[in-house]
């Protein structure tokens, strides 16, 4: 059965095998992510709760887990703590030919109201500190190499900053779910499996918005509401603030309701059943961005697709992409394709992911008319331990946009993550 970190938070215990005729009616916890990608803080929980499939059976932390398991059944609050590490070496480059950086997360939620129901109403919260290990942060790594795009857009320089602080809650039997508070865009716009830069592949093209829309925060005064309108179509709306500042969590509340400059997105899904979800999507999303003065920012628009299908329990092939009229966007077009591939069979077995993007750089961002430029990645995501994962990668970037004497340039690199 596929079963990788990115598909089991989507459902938390629901495999391909499992999914189809005979499953059984989800469990609240379980469909708490339904509408969310892996990097949610419910599905990040409920993923690192999940036994996994390690090359070694060593348990280093199993009585915090377990001391954890009893402060959540004595309380109802869950929380985590991890570290990422990830590291960048270039063939070639304008500047710097290395990068690195480390981030730290505590994130949890508290369950606050209808524990003994389907629909619950719980308090999220997420606090990171990003941080680079020189004078380069990964997330600014692609610009030196003369490369439009974002190598990774999490390992950051930018220090503690909030993400999320928010409150959830379902209805009708969680056939709708809202948030409001200081809330993760990219937790619910253009969400797909792999698009994990923690878990999944690390480059923006393969990731939320396939590069091509602009300004999208991930930490930001807002809403969102997400309706089953039937058990195949699901819809997600959302409005978030486009002047924001994750370090400073309190100015959220000035910018969002006095300059109220916003993005906007309407998420329509499709799927053969409810119980397949993202195993087996296809949907198109609707956004715009009012211009935001202290953001710097453009007034723009866009839209983007993604079509992923599941085949035989172990390949998850996808295509994804998107156009964007202005609006800060990286690219103003982009088409990604590739797949994930596991086979749970095999004892200790890695998630490989492959993709091939195709990118036209955004005119309006960049002032001139650029190149199309083409990127690939490959990564391995090898579980060592049940808490430790390590993820060895290669990107080719051909004809970057900003680099027109070389023709490509490779980057190795090195992720690793810790559960606590």
């Amino acid at each position: 059965m596929f079963l990788t970190a990115a598909l089991i938070t989507l459902q938390p215990g629901l495999s391909l095998a499992e999914s189809g005729e005979d499953q059984q009616a989800i469990d609240s916890s379980q469909r708490e992510g339904a509408f969310t990608s892996p990097d949610s803080v419910g599905n990040l929980l409920s993923s690192n709760r999940e036994e996994k499939s390690a090359f070694y059976g060593l348990r280093p932390f199993e009585p915090w887990r377990e001391w954890k398991e009893k402060v959540h059944q004595n309380t109802g609050i869950q929380f985590n703590i991890d570290y990422n590490s990830l590291g960048f070496k270039a063939s070639d480059s304008l500047g710097d030919d290395s990068a690195a950086g480390g981030v730290l997360r505590f994130y949890g939620k508290w369950l606050l109201t209808g524990g003994d129901t389907n629909d619950t109403g719980s308090l999220i919260f997420k606090v990171e500190n990003r941080h680079a290990y020189g004078d380069l942060a990964p997330r600014e790594y692609g610009f030196e190499l003369g490369y439009v795009g974002v190598m990774n857009c999490c390992y950051s320089d930018q220090g503690t900053r909030g993400s999320n602080l928010y409150w959830r809650q379902s209805f009708n039997d969680q056939r709708v779910v809202t948030y409001a508070g200081f809330i993760d865009s990219t937790e619910f716009i253009d969400a797909y499996p792999l698009a994990s830069p923690w878990t999944g592949f690390s480059n923006l093209v393969f990731a939320t918005g396939s590069a091509s829309i602009g300004g999208l925060p991930d930490g930001a005064m807002g809403a969102m509401a997400a309706v089953w309108v039937t058990d195949s179509v699901y819809v997600i709306g959302g409005i978030t603030d486009a002047n924001v500042d994750q370090t400073d969590f309190f100015r959220g509340f000035d910018t969002f309701f006095n300059d109220f400059e916003t993005i906007k997105n309407i998420d329509i899904h499709w799927t053969p059943k409810r119980e397949d979800l993202f195993f087996n999507n296809t949907h198109i999303t609707f956004w715009q961005i009012d211009e935001a003065e202290e953001a710097g920012t453009d007034s723009g628009y866009g839209v983007a697709v993604s079509f992923t299908r599941a085949a035989d329990n172990k390949f998850l092939p996808f295509i994804r992409g998107g156009w964007s009229k202005d609006g800060g966007s990286i690219l103003e077009a982009s088409l990604s394709v590739g797949f994930g591939y596991q086979d749970q069979d095999v004892s200790g077995a890695g998630l490989l992911g492959i993709g091939l993007n195709w990118g036209r750089p955004n005119e309006d961002t960049f002032g001139v008319e650029l190149d199309d430029q083409y990127t690939a990645e490959v990564f391995y995501r090898w579980q060592i331990l049940q808490d430790l994962e390590l993820t060895p990668s290669i990107q080719l970037l051909v004809d970057p946009a900003l680099n027109p004497d070389e023709d490509l340039i490779t980057v190795v690199g090195l992720r690793a993550r810790v559960v606590f």
